[in-house]
């Protein structure tokens, strides 16, 4: 889960696993896997550093095998 924050402030948090896209035309548009689409304050090269945080710490929980 990555924390966004909508563009009338409220704070929310995403499930990175359903990003399809994000793009920035100049707000950021997120498209989730089910065809919805929000938009958000934070930049695109700030979800993708959200994004791999998030992934960093997944992986982390796993032990190894």
């Amino acid at each position: 889960m990555i924390a966004l924050t909508r563009l009338n402030g409220q704070k929310f948090v995403l499930n990175a696993e359903l990003i399809r896209t994000i793009e920035e035309s100049p707000d950021t548009i997120i498209t989730l896997v089910s065809g919805e689409h929000l938009v958000v304050l934070e930049t695109s090269k700030e979800m993708i550093r959200r994004v791999i945080e998030y992934e960093r710490h997944l992986r982390r929980l796993c032990p190894p095998a």
